[in-house]
């Protein structure tokens, strides 16, 4: 696991060298945290490193926003609004698994529903910084996250 203290520039080129590392490659991306934490501008900032100038919405009412990206699709998924986590079959998430890359936020909403991810990140307040833990799950993706984690 590593730990680290991050103000939000060195969080969102944090994200940014992640999303660049890991283009293309299918997975999931746990973002776990309390509100404010950072999860979407972690999120906001590694869809755009894949795609400068789009415009990233949040899904905290819709759920899930798609992009389609030039090397597959991404899902950005927000399940804080989800009551019950069978509402993931609704949503169509079984036929986006093999597809592409999922970055979730608040992915204990979805237990028993979500497979495995690939890199866990959890986030928090540290005065005016965030902590911040990352947990590569698939030797592939723990590459890549130390190349992004070296000084």
């Amino acid at each position: 696991m590593n730990e680290r203290l991050l103000d939000q520039p060195a969080l969102e080129q944090l994200a940014a060298c992640l999303a660049t590392a890991l283009r293309g490659m299918p997975g999931q991306v746990w973002l776990h945290g309390p509100l404010g934490a950072g999860k979407s501008t972690f999120c906001r900032a590694w869809i755009q490193a894949l795609s400068p100038g789009m415009r990233v919405k949040s899904p905290t009412f819709s759920l899930v926003e798609p992009y389609a990206l030039a090397d597959g699709p991404l899902y950005h998924l927000d399940l804080y609004r989800i009551a019950d986590p069978e509402e993931l079959e609704f949503l169509g998430l079984r036929e986006w698994l093999d597809h592409g890359q999922l970055l979730i936020e608040w992915p204990e909403k979805g237990a028993g529903f979500l497979p495995p991810p690939a890199l866990e990140i959890w986030l928090d307040h540290a005065a005016d910084q965030r902590r911040l833990r990352l947990t590569a799950h698939a030797p592939q993706w723990q590459q890549k996250l130390s190349a992004c984690l070296s000084p």
